[in-house]
């Protein structure tokens, strides 16, 4: 076959698979069977493979995946990506929906769609090409997954029909449908990994994954549901959506349009009795008025739209016994009561246990071994006991007393003045400490060593291969090949057994030789150090650049590095008294992790702002707070949270705290808004 009989067969392929795919993932109304699909779809990429320049950007091929992402572009988004004000209550709809009618009239009509419990992401198009695909991240930048939203078959990489124009973009949401959510679940557990604890955290794991091809396996889906600019001749939201509907986008047929406030009620009652037999999760509605005209006239507070309100579902509630409570001991020690209840039914899913958080929930609740208890699910997720029936107690049960000495390592538990948690202070000896310690090391915010699942780490943990995290970079090859262990069947998961054979092997020891390039920041935080989280983590890099300059410094020296308290401080310096943490680092860092900041990161944007102290306060339109700090000390300059004599500029938006502007103006610290502070960067 020369090259141009395979340029028409490749258009032909083309055209065939996208009409497949249409009407498989879109329409529902599969044509072919998935066989006949795949061998398509085998058959286009074997030629694109014999003739490369044949292979365009919108190439079905591009839904199998294998382009590589090491980092996330972050994209700042043409229009902000606006949270919703949400609701539980029907009264404050109700107010919602007078509040239109003063500021636009009684002639308002209004769209009512799902709420996807999912990932919120704009595509853009251009030419009717899928271009760019961002997250909304804090809704004025996100990360740009384009590689990876390429791979869901429900995402048009090529627009039917006509009409649409050079460029727009899209928004929607990318979810995992519950089968697709049993089944990654079922491989993690076959494969000795943790499972997902929801579909939601599984689909935004899944598109921060940089390797394409395991997106695809995962089979996200995807609805869309707005389009932030103007598209011709639409007058209203729902006209909108249908006319991208007939261009190939994923438009939900669960949307109804509703003229009165019994009509918006009496959709949201039929979604709630019917929301378990959806394929996907959902968490409420979202009532839009449909208007585009009206919607500009209301327009935008800050942070949400004013057209539009999303009711959320009430948490369901049963009622079961409580057989028995457990208690968990995290990596940081902290002592987490679990009951052991009836299997009982609820949103859905069969629970057999619910958080009782802490000493003195199970002391206010006042639960006893064999109450009834009424359990609800916490933002659909995770179950937890809220009160007790007391008119069928027995008088007969015992009061619940918290434990006393830590259920895994027998260690006396300790509780400080203010806190509510109970700890094990062995943080060197308790197992459950040491297993969640690692597991944190390994985590993809931290090391991002994710050739190591937990599994794995619990598995090293009991053959005595790792204690530490420094003992992970002392592993070799012979050490790991042809370990195996079985994992005993519990009521979570059944009986697995991990195997280390040579390609897994050389996973982990290239994954844990990789790490070694993750920053300083990242480093920190993967210690695992009480309350240093993501962001205090950073500011710490930022504050003394290297962790020899952390070591020496004192309590006063902490306190002034930016989000450092008297908390925060404390716990760093017990980190460090701690002599084998100090033994720790300095295996780590006699391996080559990077104990320090790189010259690179240290480069700022501009100097402009060097010496400047920014107190932010109030709302801003277009920009979010992290936004504007983030800005701030790329340019030199540096953030506080308190005014003070120190502070050069009050940086004010609207809504700016009476006390704060008093407080500025005595002690003579110029207020200045947005626009003062970009002129400065001029």
């Amino acid at each position: 076959m020369n090259l141009t009989e395979a340029g028409k067969h490749v258009q032909e392929l083309t055209a065939l698979i996208r009409q497949h795919n249409h009407s498989y993932y879109v329409l529902s109304t599969p044509t072919i069977s998935d066989y006949e699909f795949d061998q398509l779809l085998e058959e286009l990429i074997n030629l694109e493979k014999e003739f490369p320049e044949l292979a365009s950007p919108d190439s079905p091929s591009h839904r199998v995946g294998g382009e590589i992402t090491k980092d996330f572009k972050p994209v700042k988004h043409k229009f902000p990506m606006l949270s919703l004000n949400n609701t539980y209550s029907v009264e404050e709809v109700k107010e919602w929906e007078e509040r239109i009618h003063k500021l636009i009239g009684k002639n308002a009509e209004y769209v009512c769609e799902l709420k996807y419990d999912g990932v919120a992401i704009g595509l853009t198009y251009r030419n009717g090409i899928l271009m760019q695909a961002v997250t909304r991240g804090d809704g004025v930048q996100g990360d740009e997954v384009t590689a990876n939203v390429r791979t869901i078959h429900s995402v048009p990489l090529r627009l039917n029909g006509a009409g649409f124009p050079d460029e727009f973009e899209i928004r929607g949401e990318i979810i995992l449908p519950r089968k697709s959510f049993e089944n990654l679940n079922k491989i993690k557990v076959d494969e000795g990994d943790e499972p997902f604890a929801n579909p939601r955290n599984a689909a935004s794991g899944s598109l921060k994954l940089q390797d394409s091809k395991e997106v695809a396996k995962r089979r996200l889906d995807c609805y869309l549901y707005s389009l932030p600019g103007n598209i011709p001749g639409s007058e209203t939201h729902y006209e909108s959506l249908m006319t991208a509907k007939s261009w190939g986008f994923n438009i939900s047929g669960y949307i109804a349009r509703c003229k009165t406030i019994g009509d918006i009620f009496e959709f949201i009652d039929n979604c709630n009795t019917a929301r378990h037999e959806f394929p996907f999760d959902i968490d409420g509605i979202v009532i839009k008025v449909n208007s585009l005209v009206q919607q500009q006239e209301l327009g935008n507070t800050s942070k949400s739209p004013r057209w539009a309100i999303a009711y959320k579902f009430k948490a369901e509630r049963v009622a079961t016994k409580l057989l028995s409570i457990d208690y968990q001991v995290g990596r940081t020690g902290a002592v987490t009561p679990v009951a052991n209840l009836t299997p009982v039914l609820l949103a859905g899913t069969v629970v057999k246990r619910a958080t009782l958080h802490n000493a003195d929930i199970i002391a206010n609740l006042d639960v006893r071994i064999g109450d009834i208890v009424f359990v609800e699910k916490g933002g659909e997720i995770i179950p937890k006991i809220v009160s007790v029936d007391l008119d069928h107690r027995n008088p007969s049960f015992i009061r619940v007393e918290f434990v006393n000495k830590c259920p895994e390592c027998g260690t006396s538990l300790t509780r400080k003045e203010g806190e509510i948690a109970w700890y094990c202070p062995n943080e060197v000896n308790c197992p459950p400490q040491i297993k969640g310690k690692l597991e944190h090391f390994i985590s993809r915010k931290a090391m991002n060593i994710d050739s190591l699942g937990e599994g794995k780490i619990e598995m090293l943990f009991d053959l005595n291969l790792v204690h530490s995290v420094a003992d992970l970079y002392d592993l070799t090859y012979d050490q790991l090949l042809g370990l195996e262990k079985v994992f005993a069947q519990t009521d979570e998961k059944k009986e697995r057994k991990i195997s280390f054979r040579e390609k897994t092997v050389a996973n982990i020891l290239n994954g844990i030789e990789s790490s070694k390039s993750v920053g300083f920041d990242r480093v920190l935080f993967s210690l695992g150090i009480r309350y240093v989280g993501e962001t205090v983590a950073k500011r710490l890099t930022v504050h003394f650049n290297s962790i020899d300059n952390l070591l020496i410094a004192g309590y006063k020296d902490l306190i002034e590095a930016e989000e450092v308290g008297e908390k925060i401080a404390q716990s760093i310096l017990d980190f460090f008294r701690n002599p084998k943490n100090i033994e720790i680092i300095h295996r780590l860092r006699s391996k080559g992790i990077q104990f320090e900041m790189k010259e690179a990161q240290q480069v700022l944007k501009s100097d402009k702002l060097k010496g400047m102290t920014f107190v932010i306060t109030g709302t801003f339109d277009q920009f979010s707070r992290d936004g504007i700090k983030k800005v701030i000390e790329e340019n030199g300059g540096k953030n506080a949270g308190s005014i003070s004599s120190k502070t050069t500029f009050v940086l004010a938006g609207e809504n700016m705290g009476p006390e704060k502007r008093k407080k500025a103006e005595s002690l003579g610290v110029p207020i200045i808004s947005i626009d003062n502070l970009l002129q400065m960067l001029i």
